[in-house]
């Protein structure tokens, strides 16, 4: 569609109002956190999420601004956030999401082929097919070109052997986008970009249990595994450049989820069941009290933020190194609010599983725990302070210690 302005524009609200209201099922309005759930690795959509999931796939409205001929909504920036305002106003959630569209999607779209985009963004645009990242390897995690899984050619297709670790849903992905070695003598200029099916022989997949309780990662194992040539994304040996555009939208999706999850109760409010209220209604701690109002603060400031850097973006240029600001304020901002929210349930926040704890004061539990791992994946805060350091502020590198 044409990047509407005025008129227009308010004639797509209208459009998309009439749409959303027959099309989303009413039964899942406003539970956002039910249908977030509902999206979680493992799970198999049934009953009004499966519709809703089919109905936005098949109009394309779960990648708004991915061109239509590949299946996306082809809609401009503007009519994307006319649609996000109406879907919350309805307490909808969109329910096509994962790698494949965080990351994968529109990394393919700058570097792909024709034949590769045809062939695998309409499934990513309908959730037919989950995808996960084979990037970090038990010896290359931040230094990520030091990656040892190698790929040799043979003719007509690579042949791959190694290793990958925190394969995020690896147990459930159908497919991998995967940095390899294809040049020894190299490193950063000897890595490669591939693409291939985890269902085949010799990919063996071995879950990895939490600290939170749950197994969102794996170790990921790689043997004789075939991969066609065609599945190359981008030139030979320049994996390392179209690696790093797909972390930047990593970051991006990372940094712009900021104070996602619907109508979920304000940290204050619940605070007082726990610790109570003074004479004047308000949180009886004051400390407390401030620090909560802080990270409301830094919420709202980094929610502007973010609206802001993707109005100022230019037309569909992509995510700048702007992402690891945003990244690492967002990881703060939720790991101070888990903090807080353990502090003021008390021993009620440390529990881990009986009739003593609601479901709300386990998940607090977990979610902290599991919110930790915020500060690591995606680029440590420390690779995102070098990234902003180098790339934003323009400083030069440390000088070497004598």
């Amino acid at each position: 569609m044409a990047d509407f302005g005025g008129a227009d524009l308010d004639g797509f609200r209208t459009q998309a109002r009439e749409w959303l209201e027959a099309n989303f099922p009413k039964s899942l309005a406003h539970d956002t956190e039910a249908q977030t759930r509902a999206m979680a690795g493992g799970v198999e959509l049934t009953g009004d999420m499966a519709l809703w999931r089919d109905r936005m796939g098949e109009k394309g409205w779960g990648v708004p601004t991915w061109p239509a001929q590949y299946g996306g909504g082809g809609l401009s920036p503007q009519e994307a956030r006319v649609l996000n305002q109406e879907m919350a106003a309805l307490g909808a959630w969109n329910p096509i999401g994962g790698m494949g569209v965080g990351m994968f999607g529109p990394t393919l779209l700058e570097y792909g082929t024709e034949d590769q985009k045809k062939k695998y963004i309409p499934d990513i645009a309908t959730a037919k097919v989950r995808w996960c990242q084979g990037f970090s390897e038990p010896g290359a995690g931040s230094d990520l070109a030091a990656l040892q899984t190698k790929a040799e050619d043979k003719g007509d297709h690579w042949l791959v052997n190694g290793q990958k670790i925190w394969t995020s849903g690896g147990q459930w992905a159908d497919m991998i986008f995967c940095l390899v070695r294809t040049d020894q003598t190299k490193k950063h200029e000897g890595i490669s970009f591939v693409v291939f099916s985890m269902h085949q022989p010799g990919v063996e997949v071995r879950p990895i249990r939490l600290i939170a309780g749950s197994s969102p990662f794996c170790e990921t194992f790689f043997t004789d595994v075939k991969v066609p040539k065609e599945n190359l994304i981008g030139p030979l040996n320049g994996g390392w450049t179209v690696a790093k555009r797909l972390l930047q939208h990593e970051r991006s999706g990372m940094g712009g989820r900021a104070g996602e999850g619907g109508k979920r109760e304000a940290l204050g409010v619940i605070a007082k069941k726990y610790v109570g209220e003074d004479q004047q209604g308000r949180l009886a701690d004051l400390d407390l009290r401030t620090r909560i109002v802080m990270n409301d603060m830094d919420l709202k400031a980094l929610q502007q933020t973010v609206k802001r850097a993707a109005l100022e973006a230019k037309g569909n240029s992509g995510p700048s190194a702007t992402t690891s600001i945003m990244k690492n304020a967002n990881m703060k901002v939720a790991q101070d609010r888990a903090e807080l929210t353990l502090e003021f349930m008390g021993h009620q926040g440390l529990g881990w599983e009986g009739a003593d704890f609601t479901e709300e004061e386990l998940a607090a539990v977990r979610g902290w725990l599991a919110g930790k791992a915020g500060s690591i994946y995606g680029g440590s805060n420390e690779v995102q302070n070098n990234i902003i350091s180098k790339r934003i502020l323009g400083l030069p590198d440390a000088a070497p210690s004598k």
